[in-house]
């Protein structure tokens, strides 16, 4: 875990955001912070994925740069903290395993640690590894989703029965922002301003990320 982190979490409830973050974005950057204020969170932890197990085909940006735009999109909000905790674990990034490891080094953990997922995350949650142990570790989030229809309790008692008070599902954001389109974006030459933070769409461009013959492959 990173320096600095275990002492943080000791205290109060923590949401954690997951994801490749390649790139990171504002859409990433609101959710975090509609659902630290909407649950009372002391803060959000956000983890990027080291291997992501759900992207196994797909061309990744080193790890070096997506913990750097992850640094440079959260620095000016103190209740947000990274953690490279994915990213030094060798094999597939699962949540399960995360969580696990987090849980050795605090105490009631699953009652303070909320996982934040879209609806479309939600929607193939049961295909996750081990999802019942994540269950077992934390609470679940879900923030909507535009173009994604939201899944409710009788969803959640046909896969999961007896877990339903496991799930929160949060009114918002409703944003449909895609780090897939951004990459896209770059790579056509377009501009992304207002889609990433300004310092983020800087280190893009000055280590020439997203290029056209890469996105098109992703």
């Amino acid at each position: 875990m990173t320096p600095g982190i275990a002492p943080a979490l000791s205290q109060g409830t923590w949401g954690i955001l997951g994801g490749t973050f390649d790139p990171i974005h504002l859409a990433h950057l609101a959710i975090a912070e509609q659902t630290r204020d909407a649950l009372g969170l002391r803060g959000v932890l956000f983890l990027p994925a080291g291997l992501p197990p759900h992207k196994p085909d797909r061309i990744i940006t080193a790890a070096r740069h997506r913990l750097a735009m992850v640094e440079l999109a959260i620095s000016g909000n103190p209740t947000f903290h990274l953690s490279r905790l994915e990213l030094d674990r060798a094999g597939p990034s699962f949540a399960a395993d995360t969580l696990e490891d987090l849980s050795a080094e605090l105490r009631d953990a699953a009652e303070r640690l909320i996982w934040i997922l879209s609806a479309e995350a939600l929607r193939g949650f049961a295909g996750w590894h081990r999802p019942e142990r994540v269950l077992d570790l934390c609470r679940l989030a879900v923030v909507p989703r535009l173009g994604y229809r939201a899944l409710g309790r009788s969803w959640l008692a046909e896969h999961f029965p007896g877990r339903e008070d496991r799930v929160i599902f949060l009114d918002g954001p409703q944003l449909g922002d895609s780090a897939s389109a951004i990459r896209r974006l770059v790579g056509e030459g377009r501009s992304i301003r207002y889609l990433v933070p300004d310092a983020v769409a800087r280190y893009i461009n000055d280590h020439h990320l997203y290029p056209p013959e890469l996105w098109a492959k992703n």
